[in-house]
């Protein structure tokens, strides 16, 4: 093992260097190498990474790709391992190269880059069939917090459109209307309210745009909107992204004002998006929740079941 003279942090086997991620240059090498990472533990349900996740990485408020990002490169010189740290953090390594502690030291880069920031804690998120990764952090000290499941349905058994129950009185359910500022900003707002109570801090509009309904795939005829009749206020979202190359639709966000829970809009919701994937001409409808939000028994009663399942594990760093 060695120093990367360019991040003392990272120590790297002999062959191996390291420097920042370059959004202008790098970006599809990566995509590839987390592609093959989801492959190799998920197979044919593997989703092809999104160019959208890491635009709503880079739009966390302070995040410095110079500083904050570090992508590894093999003896041949293609990329073979990537890794971020801002309070959250993520590492990756091709399934080809692991068992040679590169994923070890991009572990103790990751913590030294948040203890500079000051962080006190950091949350990783590993897939449950990654039992090698699940192992290593729990050996350096994290802990489980929490679970993530990703959740389906398949299309071609939904009810046909004339046997949706009626929505609930008082609430019409329009789609998102593209580019349209009131809308995105009245979504922004339900989505982080909804969400406050378990998320470790809140995203400003422009990150979360960025995360959301400026994606580029971002789908909003599959984006209905629940719309008090009362003042025109949007009291419930979910918000679709398309998943070019997959037969899957997705909900990034599902989320209804606190105010008017426990009125069916949720169930509405998701009904409305999941016969827009497919009229589409998907075969699946795809979401991630975590168990901080207690939203599994609402999509279990949609009739959606569990893809697979993600621990959630966090770890103090010292102060």
């Amino acid at each position: 093992m060695r120093k990367d003279p360019r991040h003392g942090q990272a120590l790297l086997p002999a062959g191996y260097t390291a420097r920042p991620f370059d959004p202008s240059a790098d970006l599809p090498a990566v995509l590839d190498l987390l592609t093959a990472c989801e492959r190799h533990l998920h197979g044919d349900a593997a989703v092809e990474a999104d160019a959208g996740e890491f635009a709503a990485v880079l739009a966390r408020p302070g995040f410095d790709p110079a500083a904050d990002t570090l992508l590894v490169h093999g003896p041949d010189g293609g990329p073979v391992a990537w890794a971020w740290s801002d309070r959250r953090c993520e590492c990756r390594v091709h399934p080809a190269h692991r068992g040679r502690r590169i994923g070890t030291a991009l572990l103790g880069w990751m913590e030294s880059r948040a203890v500079e920031q000051g962080v006190g804690k950091l949350v990783q998120v590993v897939a449950d069939l990654d039992a090698t990764g699940l192992a290593m952090l729990r050996t350096y000290g994290y802990r489980p917090k929490g679970a993530s499941w990703l959740l389906e349905i398949a299309l071609d058994g939904l009810p046909a459109d004339g046997e949706l129950p009626p929505g609930p009185a008082g609430v019409t359910i329009r789609p998102f209307r593209a580019g349209d500022a009131r809308d995105e900003h009245q979504a922004h707002r339900v989505v982080e309210d909804a969400f406050a109570d378990w998320k470790a801090r809140r995203m400003d509009f422009a990150e979360w745009a960025e995360h959301a309904v400026h994606r580029e795939n971002f789908a909003p005829e599959r984006s209905p909107l629940a719309v008090s009749d009362t003042d025109g206020r949007v009291v419930g979202v979910a918000l679709a992204l398309d998943q070019p190359g997959s037969g899957d639709g997705y909900v990034e966000s599902l989320a209804v004002d606190r105010d008017h829970r426990h009125r069916g809009i949720a169930r509405h919701l998701l009904q409305h998006t999941f016969r827009a994937c497919r009229d589409a001409g998907l075969s699946h409808c795809t979401l991630w929740t975590h168990s901080g939000t207690g939203a599994l028994d609402l999509y279990l009663k949609v009739g959606m079941t569990v893809r697979y399942t993600s621990v959630v594990l966090e770890k103090s760093l010292p102060g």
